[in-house]
């Protein structure tokens, strides 16, 4: 197993070697969760081949408040990481609608128990 760490985003390849090209379109696509996910502390990648000589990209982006985690198996490094891209993503907005829902859900709550004075003008 090599383990090497590039801009806050660790690699691990297990049986396999990587080449630069490959490396820098991984490192291209991760650059896209940047824009979807806020306040990334750092980046996991996880690649192996299997007996049958496929290939498995593991993601895990570790944001202060969520983990958000996709892998995915394919015959190329290149299909697995745009798949796996794609989870993460799809994983990401999910996130952000269900706070949207709680924080507006909240506020309809405080607006139903606000008591308002008869006597008040407005």
């Amino acid at each position: 197993m090599t383990v090497a760490s590039v801009n806050n985003v660790r690699f691990m390849y297990k049986n396999i070697k990587i080449d630069d090209k490959t490396k820098e379109y991984i490192l291209k696509r991760l650059e896209g969760a940047d824009k979807v996910i806020d306040g990334i502390l750092h980046k996991e990648v996880e690649i192996d081949m299997d007996k049958k000589g496929k290939f498995r990209v593991e993601v895990m982006i570790k944001t202060p408040y969520d983990l958000f985690r996709a892998e995915n198996t394919t015959e190329s490094v290149e299909g697995s990481i745009d798949l796996v891209m794609d989870e993460l993503k799809v994983q990401a907005i999910r996130e952000k609608d269900k706070r949207k829902t709680l924080v507006k859900r909240g506020a309809r709550s405080i607006k139903k128990k606000a008591v308002v004075d008869g006597a008040a003008r407005f």
